[in-house]
């Protein structure tokens, strides 16, 4: 075909069933969802853009332009307007693969601005949600999504497409509601490479997310009640709280009244503290002493079936009703304060950052220290007098020292029991129990996964599955613990094991490498190249030589110089075929034993 020839192609309609993809079709991905939704958009308006294809020697015909739009007819044959679909029949197989290269290369994606724009418009004229969605073969979702975009100031949309801010950026704008701030901000960020926290930062520098912990306990409905303002973040399914006073005075007023009516319960007294976490400092620097209560005992019935619920609820899989059976188990254990106890005591009330209500109860104020001596519940002190105590003359530094010895006996006695001391390790590693952790060990993340594409890469399932699981403030770490020892000793050794070889880094090199001889690491043991995970992040020209290299090949061999004329993404492919060990693949290119051998021992440059 000349430059100056036109292609002069007939159209036809051929039978649905007559029609199938042709291996000429460039595009072999698609999204079920966007099939489903170009289906409907075909459904409601009808074919607007002809197939193309060629037909074959059984009268059949291959479509090599048009792969999307016949996947979607295949969900419409439902309806007889589409048993019978308008092609234009390519006259040879040259044209056909014109056809096929020239509609995948100059299909051009509108700009997301553009996009953006479209979408408001056609709001603007009252065509409604759904009808955009059809038109466009997107969900609804996605069109509010544009449409709230649709809404921004005309300058973030410029931005947007003259590419000084991103389209996740453009998005962190919707949740402003001061167009003079969001421009402010929009100069600030503009060709920077500010991330979207920080443009939502700037917009709402004084409000606090749901996920704050006075939101979660105050609650959204109570909030809105008494006229609080909220914002909500659609592309981050979350919501803006902006009167953070009125947030504030709801919080302190709840908290008190959590407070107060502790002391309907019969406590001496109850205090609210804005904290979210109490610890044992903040009891000895108030100087209150604590009181406990008497401990229950279960049956051996009863102990038997504590155990049982216990190792359930270890392995997440308790049910509601389990809970609930496990919670009053536990509650005959941890025992009640008495009515006595509590005449003479108090709590501290506090919300965690999880929004949850905690308490530190049984403790006692100065003023009633002697009624709770008097009561049984405290041993009087040699030192306490009923006059004003004088002050203390053991230094601070004195006051540390004797906490370190009494830290040092502890230790001391808990050395008498290792196995005890290898739970604690083994259950500290497998549950993230952040500041409560009871030995001084710190772990630090030793990375072992890619930071891009893992296809392809597969280690040992207790190395990726499995993460410590999260302990939070309010779980009763004690009864967790004794659930887990509750395992035995194999399920302790195996957590052991699992979290001290992920925290294995190799040391010096003598220790690595005396290490590595014990153990024999192989790299292609766990990791296979492929396509993503290697072959589409280097050149053109390092694939050739590799598959050259990898089948002994000569520069100008045919099955080289035809591999060199392939596109890098086919070359990818090909090589992640070979790799995989495709059998029809391997037989066409005569692979030998001892290639077979080369190919599944081969590592790139500077593996080990």
């Amino acid at each position: 075909m000349t430059k100056q020839e036109t292609i002069i192609a007939p159209i036809e309609q051929v039978p649905f069933d007559d029609l199938y993809v042709s291996d000429l079709n460039p595009r072999t991905v698609f999204s079920p969802e966007g099939i489903e939704a170009l289906a409907e958009n075909i459904r409601q308006l009808g074919l607007i853009q002809n197939l193309a294809g060629l037909r074959d020697e059984t009268g059949k015909v291959g479509i090599v332009a048009g792969g999307r739009r016949l996947r979607a007819l295949a969900l419409l044959q439902d309806d007889p307007r589409f048993a019978t679909v308008s092609v234009k029949i390519a006259p040879d197989q040259a044209t056909a693969e014109i056809w096929a290269s020239s509609e995948n290369h100059h299909r051009e994606q509108p700009h997301a601005a553009d996009e953006i724009r479209e979408y408001g418009s056609m709001a603007e004229r009252g065509v409604p949600v759904p009808s955009i969605a059809i038109a466009f073969g997107v969900n609804e979702k996605h069109v509010y999504r544009r449409l709230k975009l649709a809404s921004l100031p005309v300058s973030v949309l410029d931005a947007l497409k003259a590419g000084e801010i991103t389209l996740s950026n453009a998005a962190a704008f919707t949740v402003s509601e001061d167009e003079a701030n969001t421009l402010a901000v929009l100069e600030k960020v503009r060709g920077e490479g500010y991330s979207d926290h920080q443009i939502k930062q700037m917009l709402k520098p004084d409000s606090v997310r749901s996920t704050d912990r006075r939101v979660k306990f105050v609650g959204l409905e109570a909030y809105e009640a008494e006229g609080g303002r909220v914002t909500g973040d659609l592309f981050a399914d979350q919501t803006y709280f902006d009167d953070v006073a009125l947030l504030d005075e709801l919080f302190k007023a709840k908290l008190n009244a959590t407070a107060e009516a502790m002391t309907g319960d019969g406590w001496k007294w109850a205090e609210a503290m804005d904290t979210t976490y109490l610890g044992y400092y903040e009891i000895e620097e108030r100087k209150l002493d604590r009181i406990y209560r008497d401990e229950g005992t279960l049956t051996e019935e009863q102990s038997e079936r504590y155990d049982e619920l216990a190792e359930l609820a270890e392995g997440e899989v308790l049910d509601a009703e389990g809970e609930a059976e496990l919670a009053a188990l536990q509650a005959v254990l941890d025992g009640a304060f008495s009515a006595e106890q509590k005449a003479v005591s108090g709590v501290l009330v506090y919300v965690n950052q999880s929004g949850e209500v905690q308490t530190a109860e049984g403790l006692v104020r100065r003023e009633d220290r002697a009624a709770a001596i008097e009561a049984g519940f405290l041993r009087k002190s040699s030192h306490s007098s009923a006059e004003a105590e004088p002050k203390s003359p053991i230094s601070q530094k004195l006051r540390d020292d004797l906490s370190r010895v009494a830290q040092g006996a502890r230790q001391h006695a808990v050395l008498r029991d290792p196995d005890l001391l290898i739970d604690l390790l083994a259950y500290q590693l497998s549950h993230a129990l952040r500041w409560n952790d009871p030995l001084g060990i710190a772990t630090t993340e030793v990375p072992n996964w890619p930071s891009t594409e893992a296809e392809g890469y597969a280690l040992d399932e207790r190395l990726t599955s499995n993460p410590p699981r999260d302990m939070w403030d309010a779980k009763d770490l004690g009864a967790s613990f004794r659930a887990f020892r509750k395992k035995g000793p194999e399920h302790v050794r195996g957590e052991l094991v699992r979290f001290l070889a992920a925290q294995y880094r190799g040391g010096d090199e003598k220790l690595s490498a005396m290490i590595d001889k014990e153990t024999q690491p192989n790299i292609r043991e766990v990791w296979t190249p492929n396509a993503a995970n290697f072959f589409s992040r280097v050149g053109g020209p390092y694939l050739n030589d590799l598959w050259r290299d990898l089948l002994d090949l000569s520069d100008d061999h045919p099955t080289a110089t035809t591999f060199a004329k392939l596109k890098k993404g086919e070359k990818a492919d090909k090589l992640e075929a070979l790799f995989r060990g495709d059998h029809d693949l391997r037989s066409a290119l005569g692979v030998t034993d001892e290639q077979a051998a080369k190919i599944g021992a081969w590592l790139p440059e500077g593996m080990k």
